[in-house]
């Protein structure tokens, strides 16, 4: 207890400011409009939309510098090891402040293991109680793993707060920096995580603190307003900066190999109808996804050769069209296209331009919903695009199946907007073989206009290093193999 009159140590939860009653982000005005000059009129919805309730549930601040030992609440949470002996600063300030029976009672729980949670006592802490739990490991190559892991912390400390009808538990980063999980990423899953419990299941839970260093803090508040919007206006600013993978109804996320689909035909129709008249076989000319989308394209053609249709009506329609094909982009769970890896950002190039890189190998075309791989193209390209661009495709080691036939090549050049055209400022083809130099002739040369200046066959790294230095791209370890020290 505190000598009378001390001013305790302790921060009491109900002194903070919510995050619905925290002023907008400097910079965020550019970013909304940007936004809404792109968007249509039409009505498009968002995952994660405007909530005011949940918005007043929500604390996130720099709070004593992350240690949230000294917060007044329900629960606090504590990230450790599997033998919950870990010395990061969150859990030694916890056990310091509790004091050495928290030491005995954490022996009898025999350890925790990655992914749960466990509850103790707080003994001298401020909050009534402490749930322990254990992030994972990271590593590139069990990305997935790590994921579902982190997402059952989360979820299991929420699962835990509910079931012991707290009214309030707060958060440290629960992956920790040594652990190799970079901050960015789970805190994209943290944010969803509770927000999608919070909807789904947390009624009962009054108030979740997110207690962060001055280190973690940026990313918090650039994070923030995706699952957390303030306002319709914000939710619409933060729609281009939601990831494509956002798991599950409930965060989770999804596991790739689950949602693969082999068709036969992919974009067939599906016989369903008893009738088979010509009428209704007339009816559904033309009803296929891309025809859904733009239309009756034959009629739109034979006016602009008659010259019915002026430059800025063509423009008009094709924005238009553009602009529903990402408002679905932005909705869809494309999380089964994204675990692929075979589109993301890198660095940038000798010109300072943004390094976007394509995995051939690692888009198994015969496998997915090419649709989907359309629109996820679109969802994480169009913020990219506003600025001048370059591309990075790795042909090494496809086959077959890895190819992407002319025909969706054209269609996706025909959907996506100009700015995708005019700001692509170089296209690096790593590794060609024969076969697709000559194909990438004809289709540049016949099919698509002004793009064959920019294409650039590149047979070596060392080659491709004069353009984007090393250090700027990261390139799949099987090339890196492939190519050999000598490259």
């Amino acid at each position: 207890m505190d000598p009378l009159g001390a001013r305790s140590q302790f921060v009491e939860v109900q002194t903070l400011s919510t995050w619905e009653r925290q002023p907008d982000l400097e910079g965020e005005e550019t970013e909304k409009e940007y936004t809404d000059s792109l968007v249509s009129q039409e009505a498009f919805p968002s995952p994660f939309p405007y909530r005011e309730d949940i918005n007043r549930k929500i604390v996130s601040n720099l709070i004593l510098n992350g240690d949230v030992a000294l917060l007044n609440c329900t629960a606090i949470v504590n990230t450790s090891n599997e033998t919950l002996t870990d010395k990061n600063p969150i859990s030694e300030s916890i056990l310091l402040h509790a004091g050495p029976e928290l030491r005995d009672e954490l022996l009898k729980l025999n350890g925790c293991r990655t992914g749960e949670a466990k509850m103790t006592k707080g003994f001298n802490l401020a909050a009534r109680f402490i749930i322990h739990t254990v992030g994972p490991k990271y590593k590139a190559k069990y990305r997935t793993a790590a994921e579902s892991s982190l997402y059952s912390c989360y979820r299991n400390v929420m699962q835990l707060a509910k079931e012991q009808a707290m009214a309030s538990v707060a958060f440290c980063v629960v992956s920790t920096t040594k652990r190799g999980y970079t901050l960015e990423d789970a805190t994209h899953i943290a944010f969803r995580t509770v927000r999608r419990f919070l909807e789904n299941h947390g009624k009962s839970i009054e108030m979740v603190v997110f207690a962060v260093t001055d280190m973690e803090e940026p990313t918090y508040r650039k994070l923030l307003p995706l699952y957390y919007p303030r306002s319709e206006e914000e939710e619409r600013a933060s729609l281009p900066l939601i990831p494509a993978d956002i798991g599950n109804s409930e965060g989770e996320p999804v596991v790739p190999e689950r949602q693969i689909r082999i068709t036969e035909k992919p974009g067939s129709l599906e016989d369903d109808c008893e009738e088979e008249t010509l009428d209704s076989d007339l009816g559904q000319v033309g009803n296929h996804a891309f025809a859904r989308m733009e239309g009756d394209v034959d009629k739109q053609r034979k006016l602009i050769l008659q010259g019915q249709l002026s430059d800025a009506t063509i423009h008009k329609q094709h924005q238009r069209n553009y602009n529903r094909w990402l408002c679905r982009a932005r909705a869809e769970d494309l999380s089964d296209i994204a675990a692929l890896k075979a589109l993301y950002q890198t660095g940038v190039d000798m010109c300072g331009r943004t390094v976007m890189v394509l995995v051939g190998r690692n888009i198994p075309v015969t496998l997915i919903d090419m649709e989907k791989a359309l629109l996820y193209f679109i969802h994480v390209m169009d913020h990219i695009t506003v600025k001048e661009y370059a591309m990075v495709y790795f042909h090494t080691l496809t086959g077959e199946h890895n190819h992407l036939d002319s025909e969706f090549l054209k269609k996706l050049y025909e959907i996506v907007d100009s700015k995708f055209k005019k700001n692509l400022r170089a296209f690096y083809f790593v590794h060609p073989s024969f076969r697709s130099k000559v194909s990438t002739w004809f289709f540049t040369r016949f099919t698509v206009s002004g793009m064959k200046e920019k294409v650039h066959h590149v047979e070596t790294l060392q080659q491709l290093f004069t353009c984007i230095l090393p250090e700027q791209i990261d390139i799949p370890p099987f090339i890196l193999d492939y190519f050999g020290p000598a490259h």
